[in-house]
């Protein structure tokens, strides 16, 4: 299923003004507005709450391939593609994992 994506200054393939790399195409889904945003910074620029991180389980939709606009499991996402278009996923988002996802138990 295609999703929205919200950002400044997004282009075609989901990237923001704070993220533009060739490989900054994941959007990130906000656990309580259930909306995907190019990144933290954009969500929190575009709306009255701050972002929320995504609980992680099995079957939740947490990420949002910006090249194809399909969502993905955080299984799918961590395979460092994505599994319907191929596009490669930035590696160094580990980085930014706690402000995204809260671990399942």
């Amino acid at each position: 299923m295609s999703a929205l994506i919200w950002g400044l200054d997004l282009d075609a393939a989901g990237r923001c003004r704070h993220y533009h790399g060739p490989t900054d195409i994941v959007a990130n889904k906000c656990a309580r507005c259930q909306q995907y945003f190019a990144c933290y910074q954009c969500h929190d620029a575009l709306r009255a709450h701050h972002f929320v991180p995504m609980p992680i389980t099995a079957a939740a939709k947490v990420v949002c391939c910006g090249n194809c606009r399909q969502q993905l499991t955080y299984a799918q996402y961590q395979t460092g593609t994505c599994p319907f278009c191929r596009h490669a996923f930035n590696p160094q988002c580990v980085r930014h994992q706690a402000i995204y996802f809260i671990p399942s138990k």
